[in-house]
């Protein structure tokens, strides 16, 4: 079984047009389907995956109830599992973390650098306690983004001081930072937070995937791929590499995710 806690679609009338925006913005990066619903489906079913989180995210105050109407709309609790998002700008953020609760949606995605917020910024901070008040599960883009210039909004220095604000589940994606692994190690290893594995493959050194994992705990790692950009297939040739046991290989693919989600 494979739970892939990080993915992404969109709305058939936008799907195309969204990755290929994404894609151009972060330098031509290559997506593997459209976009779509449908098209994540087919992805799941090439590489094995019985479950797929997608992630959402409000990058307009204004459409932010758009986006998890979208959540909900697609949201069955079998195959796929939606999170929700609110826009740290928004006049409503407080009741749209409500509504995201009411419509079922067991979590949120905040990306700082498409919301235009620093993790840190004590702004925040009455934001991530409804958050926690609802019991929601907290998944940040962590680290840096190739779609945007520095300074990054989510550096490893500012995610420690954010995560006792939380008592609700926080992840943290890209083991727990793009381009942030040595930081990774030396500050948020051993924290209570859960890390997912999207990005690792071709993108980081094979001694940093290893160390991490096994530094931070198999029982807070989870598996992603951050679909459409990698797939199922990408992360399993990693984690082949690192000689893991099936015992812990179980825990990364899905028992973490099925516990996190409350899935019997």
């Amino acid at each position: 079984m494979i739970i892939d806690f990080h993915t992404h679609c969109f709305p058939d009338k936008i799907a195309l047009s969204t990755v290929n925006k994404l894609s151009f913005s972060a330098g031509g990066l290559k997506f593997n389907y459209d976009g779509s619903l449908t098209g994540l489906k087919e992805s799941m079913k090439s590489g094995g995956v019985d479950i797929s989180v997608v992630l959402n995210i409000a990058t307009n105050p204004l459409k932010q109830n758009k986006v998890n109407d979208f959540a909900s709309s697609i949201n069955n609790e079998q195959d796929i599992f939606a999170f929700g998002s609110v826009h740290p700008d928004s006049e409503d953020v407080f009741y749209e973390l409500e509504r995201i609760k009411e419509l079922g949606l067991k979590g949120v995605k905040l990306h700082p650098e498409y919301q235009n917020f620093y993790v840190d910024d004590k702004k925040m901070f009455p934001i991530y306690k409804k958050i926690s008040d609802l019991n929601l599960i907290t998944v940040f883009h962590a680290g840096y983004d190739y779609g945007f210039p520095p300074p990054y909004k989510a550096t490893t220095e500012r995610i420690v001081n954010i995560l006792n604000e939380f008592s609700s589940p926080v992840v943290l994606a890209h083991f727990g930072g793009i381009d942030c692994y040595e930081k990774t190690l030396e500050l948020l290893c051993g924290k209570n937070v859960y890390l997912d594995i999207s990005c690792g493959y071709g993108m980081m050194p094979k001694f940093f995937a290893k160390a991490i994992i096994e530094k931070h705990g198999f029982d807070k790692i989870l598996f992603g791929t951050d679909s459409p950009w990698y797939t199922a297939e990408t992360v399993n040739k990693l984690l082949s590499t690192l000689k893991f046991s099936e015992e812990n290989l179980n825990k990364i693919k899905f028992e973490n995710a099925k516990k996190l989600l409350n899935i019997k």
